[in-house]
């Protein structure tokens, strides 16, 4: 099992690479040095603002940039077109890619062209020394069972995972003695039948709690949605934002862009507070990665507990308010 090539096909918003190119950068490395792999990350824009050789200190060995105005807003059939020949060109083992709104819309078109599988939204990937094979690990049945998936047959493997699945790599201060190169792509290839007439930002102006340091999410717990403005109290003194079970924004008490668990985001803050949120294993699966997590709960019996670093067992509507004010009086608040 040597020599296999892994690709990532990275993520540009606005010019800037987005941090899950990182994070998937950083476990196709891992998986190469299992087998004695190269890494490739894949980079489509309307032009570059970051320096590429960033991923080159976050484990790739090559970057492959391809800038066109085409690419500059979504555009599916210009991208199918370019990464299909790319990796026809190529021909590598595995392919993966963050499952956001663009790679879950891309990726299927790009598989169904290249004739191969595709797994989405995996919460975990490993090599099977046996066989060679990527192992690829997705809930299934609503969340309540996970599978571990193979591509035996048709290449390349290919993989979505959501983004924060898998933490980003320290990177580097030394370059790894990769190289940046810029292919050259066939011009018609940039055609497109697909017109962009505007762009325009969510509901929230453009927030998203998974690149936020903190969140503070709420749950049925909270009775009323009322009562998620203390978390939003709460969340606002920890520089963080605000987060949900399925359940409660079920329930119209908060927005789906707040949603935290396999149907919603995977978020991975350095502090994570739940309020009022049991621990199903779907929203346990959405915040798993965190760094510290509180948990508040009346029941002593509650599955949240089992993940928390810190558990406090009472009645949220006298804990947050007493929370709160212990950290504004600490922060200097007014």
């Amino acid at each position: 099992m040597t020599g296999k090539q892994f690709f990532v096909l990275g993520e540009v918003r606005e010019g800037h690479i987005h941090s899950v190119t990182f994070e998937l950068t950083g476990k196709a490395r891992e998986l190469a040095d299992s087998c004695g792999g190269t890494v490739t990350t894949i980079l489509l824009s309307g032009g570059l603002a970051d320096d590429p050789e960033v991923l080159l200190r976050s484990g790739a060995d090559r970057v492959m940039t391809v800038e066109h105005p085409v690419l500059s807003m979504y555009n599916q059939e210009a991208e199918v077109k370019v990464l299909a020949h790319l990796l026809r060109q190529e021909g590598p083992d595995v392919v993966l890619a963050p499952a956001t709104t663009s790679g879950r819309t891309t990726l299927p078109a790009l598989a169904a062209e290249l004739e191969t599988g595709l797994t989405a939204d995996c919460t975990g990937l490993e090599m099977d020394r046996e066989t060679g094979l990527l192992l690829q690990t997705r809930p299934a049945i609503g969340g309540n069972v996970m599978a571990t998936i193979k591509t035996p047959v048709c290449r390349p493997q290919m993989a979505t995972v959501r983004p924060r699945t898998f933490r980003a790599p320290d990177r580097s201060d030394a370059l790894s003695g990769g190289k940046v190169v810029r292919p050259e792509i066939p011009p018609e290839l940039f055609g497109s039948r697909v017109v962009n007439l505007g762009f325009e930002r969510g509901e929230d102006g453009g927030s998203n709690i998974q690149d936020l340091d903190v969140v503070v999410s709420g749950g049925k717990g909270l009775k009323r949605p009322e009562s998620f403005r203390m978390l939003e109290e709460l969340a606002a003194l920890l520089g963080g934002g605000v987060g949900a079970s399925r359940p409660a924004v079920e329930a119209k008490w908060m927005g789906y862009p707040h949603q935290v668990g396999l149907s919603g985001k995977v978020v991975a803050p350095k502090v994570y507070i739940a309020a009022g949120i049991s621990g199903a294993v779907q929203h346990l699966a959405g915040m798993q990665t965190a760094g510290y997590v509180v948990a508040v709960n009346r029941d002593p019996d509650a599955s949240i507990f089992r993940v928390a670093d810190l558990g406090l067992c009472g009645d949220l509507f006298d804990i947050l308010p007493r929370l709160t004010e212990r950290i504004r009086k600490e922060v200097g608040a007014e």
